[in-house]
């Protein structure tokens, strides 16, 4: 396990914020100069505490503004059923993230879509013929007040 000092974690939250910033910028931010920073950068990669970098799409511009977490409780007859569950779900376009939870029900599923219409034809054709699924109840969202998205 790599040890994090207060100097990864200012990296770090910075390269949260924009993980495109050059090294001298990052560097100049943290109080490094560039050859201690890219070090450090590298080495976070390396252990794996950075495990990439992505795009933040806006989801207006993207076409998903619609955002749904789906509770789902699914009658467990086997492993099988719970693997094929996961798989199935995960591989859907609309799902952006998906948790198997403790408690009452099984999963917490975000859906991002462009509206209701798209969210209902979800729902319908993808998440209602799955096995193995005894209940579904979706909360769409009003606003993000927070989100690492």
């Amino acid at each position: 396990m790599t040890s994090i000092d207060a100097t990864d974690r200012a990296i770090l939250r910075e390269l949260t914020i924009d993980g495109r910033l050059s090294n001298v910028e990052l560097a100049s931010r943290v109080g490094l100069t560039p050859a201690p920073c890219l070090r450090r950068v590298r080495r976070l990669e390396e252990s794996g505490v950075i495990a990439g970098y992505r795009a933040r799409l806006d989801p207006v511009a993207s076409g998903r503004e619609f955002c749904v977490y789906v509770l789902v409780q699914i009658t467990m007859t086997s492993r099988e059923v719970v693997e094929q569950f996961e798989e199935k779900v995960a591989s859907y376009e609309e799902v952006t993230e998906m948790r198997r939870v403790y408690g009452e029900i099984d999963y917490v599923i975000r859906v991002d879509v462009a509206d209701s219409n798209a969210f209902e034809r979800f729902q319908t054709e993808k998440m209602y013929p799955l096995p193995g699924v005894h209940r579904m109840v979706s909360h769409p969202t009003m606003k993000a007040v927070k989100s690492n998205d």
